[in-house]
Parts: C-alpha cells; structure tokens; sequence
C-alpha cells in the first residue's frame, strides 16, 4: 500500500480521535448539541480512515456512508450493528445541527459518545490487524 494513503489513514484516525475528545469535552460542559455533533464526526473520520485505503472519498457524507456500508459492513469486515450506529448517529447529528428547537438530552449524547466510542474501536482494531496501518501504541 502506498505511503502517502496510509499516512492519510491515520491522519483522518486522529481527527476521529480528536472529535471523540471533543465530544467527550462537550459532554461535560453540558453542551450536548454539540457533544452530539462531535460523536458523529468521530464516526465519520472514522469511516474515512477505512475508505482512503480503497482510493476512495467522496464530497458528500452520503457517498463516505455508501462506499463504507457497501464495502465494509455488507462484507461482514465491520458487524451490521455499525450500519445501524451510522444511520442513528447521522441522524441526531442533523437533528441537532439543523432543528431550530431541537432539545439534545443528556442520555442522547451519552448514548452518542458510546457508539462514537464503539465505531472508533472496531475502526481501530481493522486498521492495526488488517490494514496494517495502525501499530500497537498509536490511537488510544
């Protein structure tokens, strides 16, 4: 695998490292719009950390949640649960960037980070024992 896309790999790991953190940090500033927001862009750097290693992104969170679910969770590389945890998350996410009343509880963004966390693992683990792109000692 070429240099320059493993190193892409684990730079878009950290981001999803990164936005955990903040979701983490959101969370217990009481700002759960934004802890919610954060969880799934951790999902979603996530995903692009796997999808690079096909030569692939895409523009649109529509087209890096196609190409993952097609080509990752329909294989049964990733559990079916983490199609499901995308689409729930995807879908906070909009309701709390885009509903001008919308009202993020305490347990909505606490369930978001667990899945946040969950996706992050499973991303992790593929990365370090398939992929060969993560070493023990990097992520978390």
């Amino acid at each position: 695998m070429e240099r320059s896309v493993i190193e892409l790999s684990r730079y878009r790991f950290e981001c999803c490292l990164e936005a955990l953190e903040d979701a983490k940090i959101m969370y217990e500033a009481g700002r759960y719009k934004n802890a919610m927001n954060r969880a799934y862009y951790a999902i979603f750097h996530g995903m692009r950390a796997v999808n690079v290693l096909d030569g692939f992104d895409s523009g649109k969170h529509s087209g890096v949640i196609a190409h993952f679910n097609q080509n990752y969770v329909k294989t049964a590389i990733f559990p079916k649960m983490s199609s499901k945890l995308i689409k729930l998350a995807s879908e906070k996410r909009e309701n709390a960037d885009y509903l001008d009343f919308f009202i993020a509880s305490k347990g909505d963004a606490e369930a978001q980070i667990k899945g946040a966390e969950q996706f992050k693992n499973w991303v992790e683990e593929f990365l370090k024992t398939k992929a060969g792109v993560l070493e023990d000692g990097d992520g978390c």
